[in-house]
């Protein structure tokens, strides 16, 4: 239960920063605003990091295979296209195609067990809840 809710304020969480992210890039620039986004999360971070006992940060020079640690430089870009797509769809039809495309990239990193994932077999069902969120996202479009 615990997971459910954590991934439906994440997408909560998502959408209104995009929606904020869309209006500091209005008025400034898309990558002054991507900045103050990653800028405003390391500080928040470092908060949470102080408040919570301070793991040793060293433990980066540790991790396995060393890409995993370009999480950050995704979400650089995360923010950049959430920003653009928002900007150019609205935040409903960007939202449901970043869900589908999450979706997608997310099962085939299963089923081919990429980046150290545990390879899953091929479900129809899960195949078919695909075609049913593309099917959605041609509805939602029309």
């Amino acid at each position: 239960m615990w997971g459910i809710m954590t991934a439906l304020l994440s997408g909560a969480l998502m959408s209104l920063q995009g929606v904020f992210n869309t209006e500091v890039t209005r008025q400034t620039s898309e990558w002054v605003s991507a900045g103050w986004v990653q800028l405003t999360a390391f500080v928040t971070c470092g908060v949470i990091w102080l408040l919570n006992g301070r793991p040793s940060v060293s433990a980066l020079f540790s991790v396995e295979p060393k890409y995993m640690l370009a999480g950050g430089i995704f979400g650089a870009f995360i923010t950049y296209t959430v920003i653009k797509s928002m900007e150019s769809l609205g935040p409903a039809r960007s939202a449901l195609l970043i869900v589908v495309a999450q979706i997608l990239v997310a099962y085939g990193i299963e089923l081919f067990g990429l980046f150290g994932v545990e390879k899953a077999a091929f479900e129809w069902r899960k195949a078919l809840g695909a075609g049913v969120a593309i099917a959605g996202i041609i509805i939602f479009r029309s």
